[in-house]
């Protein structure tokens, strides 16, 4: 199978995304809370929101002091970011092409959560982020758990390939293509982009998702599905 390219897949599900991401059980219970505890204190921080999508990171972050400056594929998406965050700057940029409007060294942080897998070349991606970090800068970067994706596609975990996946469970069916690769592959691609992990979590969902979903709580309390990491620039 050919790799994911620059498809859209977002363009057309932007609005239902923004609804659902808002408060959804694995966007609002699990990913966000942890990129929001790795990405730690960000008040007085320039942060880089890479693949920002409605933008609801980047108006939790905003409202923790932080000043914003974000890009998706999406411009859908990219116009819903600047209606939710207006302090924020955002633009219509694909996370596989250069940052060319961003200098060398220029944000203290950046956070790319749930995106890398849509990249064909995820070490370049991770690259740029790390050419427009400053010195001690950090990402925080999360994506579907390498488990989780071969316990759904089984084969053989370490070929690193393009799946389709019809995701249920959303407003309407969304059916999906990203890259899976072993837990070795990520850390490779973080280590040749010029960063070091220095934090990995596994999140499992936060205490209030218990009353919204129990028997989600009960599951993904005891099996990964996301995995986060929070890597320094060397």
């Amino acid at each position: 199978m050919t790799g994911v390219g620059r498809e859209p897949q977002y363009e057309a599900i932007a609005d239902e995304f923004r609804d659902h991401a808002a408060d959804g059980f694995f966007n609002a219970f699990i990913d966000r809370p942890a990129c929001l505890d790795l990405i730690g204190d960000v008040a007085g921080r320039r942060v880089l929101d890479a693949a920002c999508g409605p933008g609801i990171y980047a108006e939790e972050m905003t409202a923790r002091g932080a000043t914003v400056v974000g890009f998706d594929h999406s411009p859908r998406m990219v116009e819903t970011a600047r209606a939710r965050v207006p302090g924020a700057e955002f633009r219509v940029h694909d996370l596989g092409d250069p940052i060319a409007w961003l200098p060398d060294a220029s944000v203290d942080l950046a956070l790319c959560a749930l995106a890398i897998e849509y990249v064909d070349d995820r070490t370049q991606a991770l690259t740029e982020l790390r050419r427009v970090l400053r010195p001690g800068g950090a990402l925080v970067l999360s994506k579907l758990h390498p488990t989780a994706d071969w316990l759904r596609h089984r084969g053989d975990y370490f070929e690193p390939r393009v799946v389709e996946e019809v995701w249920t469970g959303t407003p309407s069916a969304w059916a999906m293509r990203f890259w899976i690769e072993p837990m070795e592959q990520t850390v490779a691609a973080i280590s040749a982009a010029g960063f070091l992990v220095e934090r990995l979590v596994e999140p499992r969902p936060v205490p209030a998702a218990r009353a919204v979903d129990p028997e989600r709580f009960a599951r993904y309390s005891t099996q990964p599905f996301f995995i986060a990491f929070r890597c320094v620039r060397r």
